[in-house]
């Protein structure tokens, strides 16, 4: 069955992101991609806890963080994961003008989230003068939260790569297991952030 080859919703695999080879070994080459990511940020929560308490006589963590505007960034973050669940629905019954709009919706909300970060980011270092140089939390806490950030970023090009080039190709079990890899680094990055969200800012707020 070759990737490129025309379907219907009758004849479209009911796993299309495993339909073939190539799309088994994407599969498989991204959980090991995902497993040094994992120990990547295992890493960089492991510095920041050890350095929570090293302020350098600056702010402490309770008088730094806003919660409302974090817990909102968080939720649009959350919803994003839903609406890439529904993408990924419709891909698999071969709807792919719905999975491409779901799929332009978890870029929206993903790009909220990631502008309330930055905007987050400006008010510490510029109102509050809390930067990565100013203490070792300082360096701690930016090292980890930006890190995130970037692969948000990295995470929006990557879907709104695979929109843009495929919005007249149609769907195929050549880019199927393409929108299935980047949902699953979109999810991914969202769980990256529950921790966050609990390590940094809940734990933060009560010292």
């Amino acid at each position: 069955m070759h990737a490129e080859e025309r379907f219907t919703a009758e004849t479209f695999p009911e796993s299309p992101e495993k339909a073939t080879l190539e799309a088994k070994n994407k599969f498989l080459g991204f959980w090991l991609f995902l497993g040094g990511e994992t120990v990547l940020f295992a890493t960089l929560f492991a510095t920041f806890l050890a350095l929570r308490n090293s302020n350098n006589n600056g702010p402490v963590t309770k008088e730094l963080f806003e919660l409302p505007l974090v817990f909102f960034a968080t939720m649009l973050l959350l919803v994003s994961s839903l609406t890439s669940v529904y993408a990924i629905y419709h891909m698999k019954n071969f709807s792919f003008r719905k999975m491409q709009v779901w799929l332009v919706i978890t870029v929206l909300l993903g790009a909220g989230f990631l502008g309330l970060e930055i905007y987050e980011f400006n008010h510490y270092v510029h109102e509050l003068k809390f930067t990565m140089m100013s203490s070792a939390l300082g360096s701690a806490f930016y090292t980890l939260v930006g890190t995130h950030g970037a692969h948000v970023a990295f995470g929006l090009l990557w879907i709104t790569t695979l929109v843009i080039r495929n919005s007249k190709r149609g769907l195929n079990l050549y880019n199927a297991p393409k929108f299935y890899v980047a949902s699953l680094y979109w999810h991914f990055i969202d769980v990256v952030w529950v921790f966050i969200f609990t390590v940094v800012y809940l734990m933060g707020m009560v010292g």
